[in-house]
């Protein structure tokens, strides 16, 4: 049994190797003299180890039903809370698990909070989505106003029960205080790759800017509901309208629930020699693909939901130097600020007119190339933000870290 302090994340929504974020805070544990075991969902079947970290030890449990009504909802809820309950206790029972942090959607862990809060254990909740909001998006205007209070009840007692909270944006933050969570249990941690995790090469930075090369007009990240992926493939159609159908391509990359409806549609409009889907894609893939791109879109709707949540999408694109074009909303302006293009309602029109314009003015995505890579450089990539979750979990676990190691950490982390 190793000696250094031993926490457990709970995932419910994606396997652990596909939440980039989760693999960030378990590198950043790992480097900060933590052990980490990683309860979520089950992908890869060959895997035990998290895939590029140093020992972080996975979990999973299968998964046989999705969610897409009320009972099935229910039905995925109840059964991640059996699997994830039984899978914690056995790491509390092997002597581990000396503090928890719980990863949200759904918000219905905080029983199990209950239960490490009375055993003295601290139990973080890393607020990863607003799940009240995603409801009312999802719901398109007919949301229950029962069910809205009950998942905002939830939210509340899963905020509550936790010894901290990590909110992953100031608007998170400010949500958090306005449903009575103390100010001094909020830490900020926001989304974003780590400036390691992004290659500079004079070769990929050229191939974007080459002649010959089609420009590249990439949307990363979830096929949702509530992502509005679906805007970014009738753009393009108005864009075959404008440009013709050579000199630039539409990159899908990713994956999600309406993938089979993108597909439809993408045919359904003769586009298939225009837009290209490529899969779920891995973190070199990821940063291969953006090294090429001329323009990246973020297509999200003006909801609150929206309003409120900082897009890692957008972050990625920040992180390599790619323009945005964006619907106008009030936290991608927080992080994109002038690198981004802002339309005001998020129409097929709107995208197609921007995206338009910046393909026809390189000196304007120049500059906000230059101005996006320095936002990232100076505020939002991870190595800022690993800054204030290595010190929260330092604070909440100093008394089970070796004294020289935790000294040597804080004082590494006052030089950076």
């Amino acid at each position: 049994m190793s000696s250094r302090p031993q926490i457990a994340i709970l995932v419910a929504n994606l396997p652990a190797e596909r939440d980039r974020r989760v693999i960030r805070e378990c590198l950043t544990l790992e480097e900060n003299g933590f052990d980490v075991t990683v309860i979520a969902p089950r992908g890869d079947k060959t895997l035990r180890i998290l895939p590029g970290s140093r020992g972080t030890r996975l979990k999973p449990y299968p998964v046989y039903v999705y969610g897409s009504g009320v009972l099935s909802f229910a039905f995925e809820f109840v059964w991640s809370f059996l699997c994830i309950a039984v899978r914690l206790l056995g790491e509390l029972f092997r002597g581990r698990a000396h503090a928890v942090q719980v990863c949200n959607p759904p918000d219905i862990y905080w029983p199990l909070a209950l239960v490490w809060r009375a055993l003295g254990r601290p139990w973080v909740f890393d607020h990863h989505d607003l799940c009240p909001e995603i409801y009312a998006a999802r719901s398109g205007g007919t949301a229950n106003k029962f069910v809205f209070r009950a998942l905002v009840a939830m939210e509340w007692l899963t905020a509550r029960t936790a010894t901290a909270v990590i909110a992953t944006n100031e608007s998170f933050r400010e949500n958090a205080l306005e449903r009575g969570v103390s100010p001094e249990k909020l830490t900020v941690v926001r989304n974003g790759p780590a400036a390691s995790e992004i290659a500079r090469s004079t070769a990929e930075t050229a191939a974007r800017h080459a002649a010959d090369e089609p420009h590249r007009i990439v949307y990363l990240g979830v096929f949702g509901p509530q992502d509005n992926v679906e805007v970014a493939v009738l753009a393009a159609e108005e864009l075959v309208r404008r440009r013709g159908r050579t000199g630039w391509r539409l990159v899908l990359a990713g994956d999600g629930e309406t993938m089979p409806i993108l597909t439809k549609l993408t045919s359904d409009r003769g586009l298939g020699d225009i837009v290209e889907f490529t899969g779920w894609l891995g973190a070199t893939e990821v940063d291969a693909l953006l090294h090429t791109a001329t323009v990246a879109i973020q297509p999200d709707l003006p909801t609150r939901m929206n309003h409120l949540s900082t897009m890692a999408k957008t972050v990625e694109y920040l992180g390599r130097g790619v323009p945005v074009v964006a619907v106008d909303l009030v936290e991608t302006r927080r992080s994109a600020e002038e690198a981004a293009v802002y339309v005001p309602t998020g129409s097929p029109v709107e995208f197609a007119d921007a995206i338009d314009a910046l393909l026809d003015d390189p000196a304007r995505r120049e500059r906000m190339r230059t101005l996006g890579l320095a936002r990232f450089a100076s505020v939002l990539s991870w190595d800022h933000q690993s800054l204030a979750y290595a010190a929260l979990w330092r604070r909440l676990l100093v008394k089970r870290l070796p004294r020289t190691a935790s000294v040597s950490n804080i004082g590494d982390q006052a030089g950076s």
